[in-house]
């Protein structure tokens, strides 16, 4: 890796602009910008679930398998960022989205079938979890609308589509695996 940053700060953006890795300078609400920060942010949500999945080995080894699956994932959610800010870069493939596919199809078999809406909680770890789910959704819409504006090459709009579904069903294997029931959702009772 050839490129470090030497300085934190470089006033460039002072005025409301942020130069990409092409070169262009773009307003800071740009799509672009909007999407790689959704992206960040999950990013840095994703770390707070592993670093507390981490802390829960002692008291429940089983959630290794979660961590080993998860971790990867903020490498790839760095790449995204990466092909975002540099829109002739590509580092994402179709073998990551394979990867999260057989992940959820695995953890589906072991949690079993969903009878009903489920609210995020019953634990901290199962609620960080839903959290991470939610920004994906947040992230995609952010990466789809910059693609309507410009295209986007590559499989990061696949990538992303499937890692929220990897997080809920990651959410839905560590309730197993922590022995919490999932929270049911129950309707409001109809007036009568």
């Amino acid at each position: 890796m050839g490129f470090r940053l030497s300085k934190i700060y470089t006033r460039t953006g002072d005025q409301g602009e942020t130069g990409l890795g092409d070169g262009r300078r773009v307003p800071k609400d740009h799509p672009r910008i909007e999407a790689i920060g959704e992206v960040d942010t999950l990013n840095s949500q994703l770390g707070v679930l592993l670093a507390w999945l981490d802390e829960s080995l002692q008291t429940t080894p089983a959630l290794q398998g979660v961590i080993d699956v998860l971790a990867p994932c903020q490498h790839r959610l760095f790449d995204l960022g990466g092909e975002l800010a540099m829109p002739e870069y590509q580092a994402l493939n179709a073998a990551e989205i394979e990867r999260l596919e057989a992940a959820i199809d695995q953890w589906n078999e072991e949690v079993g079938p969903l009878e009903n809406f489920i609210l995020p909680g019953g634990s901290a770890l199962i609620a960080q979890a839903h959290v991470c789910r939610s920004l994906a959704r947040s992230a995609e819409r952010r990466c789809q609308h910059l693609n309507a504006v410009e295209p986007l090459a590559g499989v990061g709009l696949a990538y992303i589509n499937r890692l929220s579904d990897l997080l809920f069903v990651a959410a839905r294997i560590i309730a197993r695996r922590q022995g919490v029931a999932e929270i049911l959702w129950q309707p409001a009772k109809k007036p009568d």
